[in-house]
């Protein structure tokens, strides 16, 4: 096949999405398919073009023997939704006018959602090519943002949800990464063509656990860190993540020694929250820049502990971070602060414990309690990496996408195939959750 993904977001930026993105898109090229990525220049999550970039309307580069075509963008670090919806738009219009032209013919078109907008281009591409379209939602848009209060004007809700409702029904598949996101869209759409692609990780990239080696970074980046337990979140420090609940659980475990936080990454709060931490004086939270995704799995593998944390909101119940799968693969225990599907998950692998969240209280009574019993948090990280072995290897993940793929692309060919049939390969993921062992 000839797959291009659509996507805003694109190594090198650094992030879940990319990540993702760019995993599947190298593992579909090793199987001998012709992949090609538009997307857009680099400014993610600063809201800066490279010199190099200022002023070009497009170009084309290979990216680990990818062909990836980049168009403008137009960029702003601003936390306002104006700003953020030129910016959204501005590469809806880029990627049709400059980058359609340039990617060749394709058989299929993968639509990365957030942002939903960038939908319509995945249509008018689709239809210039003459194929498929799947529609991939890895965020529920615009329901994730009027519960994070950054849209409220009624009519644009109208309007984004009317938008997201018919970018669905001309969607060939309607992929999303968890079984919430699934439900919500085939409780809406009845017939959509829905497929479940769950995050998994890329279980050659971690070493086996136990390693007196894998803390060496971690150490080097910060030798106070030495003989202390360990509590990481690595991801986006965003609106959704609540990290100020960390921030006051690391208060009242000031007076622990043997305990000090971590926070990788960036993102629009960071800046508030490292005013917050120095506001309260905590000298146990270590604030350290993204880094690039080569070495995350030895940063995370320098914890001893990793936090999965979300805001307190229906929606997010069926959130499933991927962070967690990785977190599992390094054999950290997980302190999981999100009710719903992520909570299913890690009580089914037994890989750690739960808190609720925007709850400081109980995150700093388990966390204390985990530094308190090592032996025990060993063992939940080690019952996490064996589940992580056994369900959700990207390898396996996309050898199964790649065959739901096949089956859209011939489906003119094989009129007697319904969708139902196109889906059912993931499907078996579901069981994983309601089994009382995790065995499949």
């Amino acid at each position: 096949m000839r797959i291009l993904f659509l996507t805003q977001y694109f190594p090198p930026e650094i992030g879940a999405p990319q990540n993702r993105i760019s995993d599947l898109a190298l593992r579909l090229s090793d199987a001998g398919h012709t992949v090609s990525i538009l997307t857009a220049f680099p400014n993610y999550p600063e809201g800066r073009l490279a010199a190099a970039d200022r002023g070009r309307l497009c170009r084309v580069d290979h990216w680990q023997g990818l062909r990836v075509v980049r168009t403008w963008i137009y960029t702003t670090s601003s936390k306002g939704f104006l700003p953020r919806l030129c910016n959204y738009f501005s590469f809806v219009l880029s990627s049709v006018i400059f980058g359609a032209r340039s990617i060749g013919e394709q058989d299929v078109v993968i639509v990365e959602s957030p942002p939903l907008f960038l939908g319509l281009a995945g249509l008018v591409i689709s239809r210039l090519k003459r194929a498929r379209m799947v529609f991939n939602v890895s965020d529920l848009w615009p329901e994730s943002a009027v519960a994070l209060g950054v849209i409220r004007n009624c009519a644009l809700i109208r309007f984004a949800a009317a938008l997201e409702h018919f970018i669905y029904r001309r969607s060939d598949l309607v992929m999303g990464q968890t079984r919430g996101i699934i439900t919500s869209i085939t409780a809406r759409l009845p017939l959509a063509p829905v497929y479940l692609l769950t995050n998994g990780v890329a279980l050659e990239r971690f070493r086996p656990a136990g390693d007196q080696a894998r803390r060496e970074l971690v150490l080097r980046l910060e030798p106070s860190l030495k003989g202390r337990f360990v509590v990481g979140f690595a991801g986006l420090h965003g609106l959704a993540q609540g990290l100020e609940t960390v921030l006051e659980a690391a208060g009242l475990l000031s007076e622990r020694n043997d305990i000090a936080f971590v926070l990788v990454g960036d993102g629009v709060e960071k800046p508030r929250l490292k005013a917050l931490a120095a506001e309260l004086h905590l000298g146990n939270v270590f604030f350290w820049d993204s880094q690039p995704k080569e070495r995350m799995p030895e940063i995370l593998s320098g914890f001893h502990a990793a936090l999965i944390p979300l805001k307190r909101l229906d929606l997010f119940k069926g959130a499933l971070p991927s962070k967690m799968f990785e977190a599992m693969a390094a054999a950290l225990p997980m302190i999981v602060m999100v009710d719903g599907e992520a909570r299913a998950l890690m009580e089914t692998a037994q890989a750690g414990v739960y808190v609720p969240p925007e709850n400081p209280e109980a995150l700093a009574e388990a966390i204390g309690e985990l530094a308190g019993d090592r032996a025990s948090a060993r063992q939940l990280g080690e019952n996490g990496r064996a589940f992580v072995f056994r369900h959700f290897d990207r390898a396996v993940i996309a050898k199964r996408f790649e065959q739901a793929l096949l089956s859209v692309c011939c489906r003119d060919r094989h009129a007697e195939e319904t969708p139902t049939q196109a889906c059912h390969s993931e499907r078996s993921e579901e069981s994983l959750f309601n089994s009382a062992d995790g065995n499949n």
